[in-house]
């Protein structure tokens, strides 16, 4: 295979163009999904893959699609891509840099004349973060048949919004129907978001497999009553249940170490008064573990014990499980794939487990999946200081651009 290598500076430079859309004081980026900050990452995402000589188009969940055609161009695509929606302070490279380094390989194709057998494809995936909208990885959820596409589109937000509107408010809600069609195999890059690669001093992580993922949205009812008045004996706290529950939540991550995590990312209580005893409690929470059998061992734990938790304490409690999917295995074909041209580009390399969630974890379920990772800085990741090193960031797209060729072959 011709030793064809990116534009690094041209790579860079459109991931700091796409970081402009949202980006914050802190350095960071806050472009929540389906924002009018989102339309305009999707409306630059789109120029510049015209600008390239793709075509675009647009399916019924808001996933977004930019096609160069192959000489046979009835084969089903290789694929790349990833998300452009954030967190509220989020970086600059999570999801982008999977979007943006699609469209240098398609650019590098150009510029070297390339005509690959098989079409390339570059994906922008709708909702990966779900931090507006819950389940995250929704987009990739629908196309790969985990969600119904009527049960995403009705997904609101705290106003009672919903995903179907905000498509058709920002104009992206297209008409084709996401997924039913084959994918030759989907290839994502994107920042590890952990520390191993750093701390190892790899620039390539070979992604083998992703953990399996629990969560929940947990509302504990009890009963608001005078801070200085009520005895503690015939108290109904709902805040002192949920402590509890999340004590548990990460007395369980510990107990199955090394590699069970857990996270309460979000908590509200009622009347939010400082005299009142809380009423009402909302928290989320999530469990994450590789192995499947620890996970559901894990689930039924913590849901047992906030159970228990709840009746002692005279609460009810509803636990609502918004999103899961289980600990999935990579196409061993794509893994190699990764390994030779990291080891051929003469990159540092390891394989690796992916910790968070990704889009690649569903379309793992519909097409032969691999992922690249390249290290973040101090492996920090859903922060405005995210960070990563323009090499790294050339190393894994010259990966990405020799394993797409691996799969479209040439013409």
């Amino acid at each position: 295979m011709e030793d064809v290598r990116i534009n690094a500076d041209r790579l860079w430079a459109s991931l700091m163009e796409m970081a402009e859309i949202g980006g914050t004081p802190a350095g960071g980026v806050c472009r929540l999904t389906l924002t009018d900050l989102a339309r305009e990452s999707r409306d630059l995402f789109i120029a510049r893959c015209e600008d390239a000589g793709c075509e675009t188009h647009v399916d019924a969940v808001g996933n977004i699609f930019a096609r160069r055609p192959g000489a046979d161009d009835a084969r089903p695509p290789v694929m790349t891509g990833s998300h452009l929606d954030t967190q509220p302070t989020g970086g600059k490279f999570d999801g982008a840099y999977g979007v943006m380094a699609g469209i240098e390989v398609l650019r590098t194709l150009n510029d070297h004349g390339i005509v690959t057998a098989a079409p390339i494809e570059v994906v922008v995936w709708t909702n990966e973060e779900g931090c507006r909208f819950t389940p995250s990885m929704s987009g990739s959820g629908v196309f790969a048949d985990v969600y119904s596409l009527d049960y995403i589109l009705a997904r609101t937000d705290e106003n009672r919004v919903t995903v179907g509107d905000e498509l058709a408010r920002i104009g992206y809600a297209g008409d084709t129907r996401p997924g039913g069609r084959p994918v030759a195999a989907y290839i994502e890059a994107h920042i590890e978001q952990g520390p191993v690669l750093e701390a190892e001093n790899k620039t390539i992580g070979v992604v083998t497999g992703g953990q399996g993922k629990r969560s929940y949205e947990i509302t504990i009812s009890g009963q608001e009553a005078h801070a200085g008045t009520t005895p503690m004996p015939v108290r109904r706290d709902s805040l002192q249940g949920a402590v509890r529950m999340i004590a548990t939540a990460e007395r369980i991550a510990h107990d199955n170490a090394p590699h069970a995590v857990s996270t309460v990312g979000m908590i509200s209580a009622e009347p939010n008064s400082r005299n009142t005893i809380p009423g009402s409690v909302f928290f989320s929470a999530d469990m994450r573990h590789p192995d499947r059998k620890t996970l559901d061992a894990m689930d039924t734990e913590f849901r047992g014990a906030c159970e228990e938790i709840a009746q002692d304490r005279n609460l009810k409690i509803d636990i609502v499980e918004v999103s899961r999917y289980e600990p999935i295995a990579f196409d061993a074909t794509c893994i190699a794939a990764v390994r030779a041209a990291a080891k051929n580009l003469g990159y540092g390399h390891r394989d690796i487990v992916s910790g968070a969630g990704h889009d690649a974890c569903y379309l793992a379920r519909v097409a032969p999946t691999g992922m690249i990772f390249i290290p973040c800085e101090n492996g920090v990741s859903h922060a405005e200081i995210e960070n990563a090193t323009s090499a790294d960031v050339a190393a894994g797209c010259n990966v990405l651009l020799q394993t797409m060729l691996e799969f479209a072959d040439r013409g």
